[in-house]
């Protein structure tokens, strides 16, 4: 199984998520190919209002997913200015096109420098998702 990291995002190390940049500190976030491949089809999210400040590392919102429900943890620090209207009615629409069409949230990000250069990006990305796709078969959260 090959699991798609496209270069020009950011990547949550920790929590699966990716950020990609839109307009200076202003990005769009979502769950990146092997958080969902962990979580199974999505079936209910529940995302932040528009103005609510989200702050990295901390619970931005919940989902529920075949294999697991749980939190949706931000990737990045700052206010919510739009957020997936199409994925709230549809959450499969994440699982269908997770990079595209299944973002969740655009953030104004209030550190982006900061806050960036911990998250996995570039060159880094190869090396690092063979290092996760590593980690989750051998604690059997993904079978390929």
């Amino acid at each position: 199984m090959k699991f798609n990291f496209p270069q020009e995002c950011y990547y949550d190390r920790a929590n699966h998520l990716w950020v990609k940049l839109t307009a200076p500190a202003q990005a769009l976030a979502g769950i990146d190919a092997l958080g969902l491949e962990a979580l199974g089809d999505l079936a209910y999210l529940a995302l932040p209002e528009i103005g609510a400040q989200v702050t990295r590392a901390k619970a931005m919102g919940t989902l529920e997913a075949a294999k697991m429900t749980g939190e949706l943890i931000a990737p990045i620090s700052g206010t919510v200015v739009a957020r997936n209207e199409r994925v709230l009615r549809d959450p499969s629409l994440v699982n269908r096109d997770n990079y595209g069409d299944g973002w969740l949230v655009a953030i104004s990000a209030s550190d982006w420098t900061a806050e960036s250069a911990d998250l996995v990006y570039g060159d880094q990305v190869a090396a690092w998702a063979e290092q996760e796709i590593e980690r989750y078969r051998s604690q059997g959260w993904i079978n390929d």
